[in-house]
């Protein structure tokens, strides 16, 4: 059966959840990831249960349980194509089907990430949609550099352990995720991502046959091989102590940006989003991704690439950097396990729909706002939507987002009013395209700012409360209660161990 995007999420409504669940849901969920070196999936047991006894109340998970990994496999690619091999990976996921003892209609829900050159390929979107098909109601998210790093950050636990009483409450935890494209590096302090970059540095780069025959020549590292006087062409062989040299020179370019040394040339070029100003001021650091394996001496095996040696010299050289070394709960795994689709709630009755011909909406992504000073201006609130919609890859304009905030200030009319002239200022290419402005509150001053809002722009207002969001959720907008000024929503949340 097909599945189009759209028609993904058609929820039982919440008579029907109550009836055959009661107030406790259990069903099964699926990660899938798809990366620029390797492919997996893990499958998932979710429990979620009732925040509170009347029925509109929303779902949260309370229990999450792996029960199966799907074997690692290095991500098919035909490379004279420039495309991701979709028959082979198809393949790959039916049998993971069938070792998990599980077909796609006993899988509830899920999410398909693709990542660094994977999610570059020509035909991603095709494979992504595939994928969905074969495996029942999925969030499908091709992840830029900041997404990737900020889904790292959850998956290695970094944003996890940063809330633990272990010694790092409070502190800045550098999660940096190796890939075989790139490299991710998070700034998390608090339960939050801050800040993220990322550079073209990775174990697969360039790959090579059981005969060191070059079968994989990726663009970014041609300028690196040409500073060391190599030439790098498909088919041509790489002696081991080029190999060596090529590894050596990719680690110093990378801690070249992570000390926040002087960047040369080189090192500038590699990178694929300016590096943030307090790398250098990290309390400790966790790595993840497939080259974390050779770092934590977990992979001794070589897979005719980079990773054994650049894992190696990584861990020599942060042996001299002086800040304490974590283990991450995940390593390669530090992805997303599934996705919960059945946190329903409903929002507010201070709402402000301009035109509720406009919903529903299906499959929004959440722009979380960072949080806000007690007292703001515009500038204050358009940084902050800008910030919001870089961490997770999001152009403003290009498509609907839902922009979440959490209002902690007095229902202030200037603080209210700067805040809707912030969002104007932020919004432009929304405004210019005739998009909706779709707000979503966790207290009740949506329908204030929706007035404001309307005040500024002709475009749809759509500003909802009383809703919880975090920071990689999807949402639905259903259409308006006929019996209340309020609105079903329901929150998909990426899943993490």
């Amino acid at each position: 059966m097909h599945l189009h995007e759209e028609e993904v999420y058609q929820e039982e409504s919440i008579e029907e959840i109550q009836t055959r669940e009661g107030n406790r849901l259990e069903f099964n969920s699926v990660g899938v990831d798809i990366g620029s070196s390797t492919s997996h999936l893990m499958f998932s047991r979710l429990v979620l249960a009732r925040r509170g006894r009347e029925y509109y109340s929303g779902y949260s998970v309370v229990e999450r349980e792996v029960i199966y990994r799907s074997p690692i496999i290095l991500t098919p690619f035909e490379i004279e194509k420039y495309k991701i091999n979709a028959a082979r990976l198809s393949d790959f996921i039916r049998q993971s089907y069938v070792e998990a003892g599980l077909t796609h209609h006993q899988v509830d829900t899920g999410a398909v990430i693709t990542t660094g050159e994977a999610a570059r390929k020509g035909n991603t979107a095709a494979v992504v949609h595939l994928l969905a098909e074969d495996a029942g109601r999925f969030v499908c998210a091709a992840a830029g550099p900041s997404l990737e790093a900020v889904l790292a950050a959850y998956g290695s636990g970094a944003v996890k352990r940063s809330l633990q009483n272990e010694g790092l409450k409070g502190k800045t935890i550098l999660n940096i995720d190796i890939g075989g494209g790139t490299s991710k590096i998070a700034v998390v302090k608090e339960g939050r991502v801050l800040q993220t970059c990322a550079i073209n540095i990775g174990s697969r780069l360039v790959a090579w046959d059981k005969n060191g025959r070059l079968t994989r020549v990726e663009k970014p590292i041609l300028p690196v091989a040409d500073s060391l006087g190599l030439k790098l062409e498909v088919g041509q062989r790489l002696a081991r102590v080029d190999q060596k040299i090529l590894a050596e020179k990719l680690s110093d370019l990378f801690f070249e940006i992570v000390h926040q040394k002087t960047k040369t040339p080189l090192a500038e070029s590699l990178m694929i989003t300016p590096a943030p100003s307090d790398l250098g001021r990290a309390d400790c650091v966790l790595y993840s991704g497939g080259v974390a394996e050779f770092i934590y001496g977990k992979e001794k095996r070589s897979f005719g690439d980079l990773g054994e040696l650049i894992g190696r010299q990584i861990r020599d050289r942060h042996r001299k950097w002086g800040v304490r070394l974590e283990s991450p709960l995940e390593r390669i795994c530090a992805t997303v396990i599934g996705a919960s689709q059945y946190t329903v709630q409903v929002s507010g009755n201070t709402i402000f729909l301009s035109d509720s011909k406009t919903l529903p909406l299906h499959n929004l992504p959440v722009v979380k706002l960072p949080p806000l000073a007690d007292r703001f201006e515009p500038r204050d609130v358009a940084d902050a939507v800008r910030s919001g919609y870089r961490l997770i890859d999001q152009k403003e304009g290009r498509k609907n987002v839902a922009l979440a905030v959490n209002w902690h200030q007095e229902p202030d009319y200037r603080l209210l009013s700067n805040f809707a002239k912030g969002l104007a200022q932020a919004l432009p290419r929304t405004i210019s395209a005739g998009r909706a402005i779709i707000l979503v509150f966790d207290n009740d001053v949506a329908n204030l700012v929706g007035r404001l809002m309307a005040g500024l722009v002709t475009n749809p207002i759509i500003s909802i409360d009383s809703i919880q969001v975090g920071q990689l959720s999807f949402i639905d907008i259903g259409g308006k209660l006929a019996a209340a000024n309020a609105v079903p929503v329901t929150v998909k949340s990426l899943i993490f161990r």
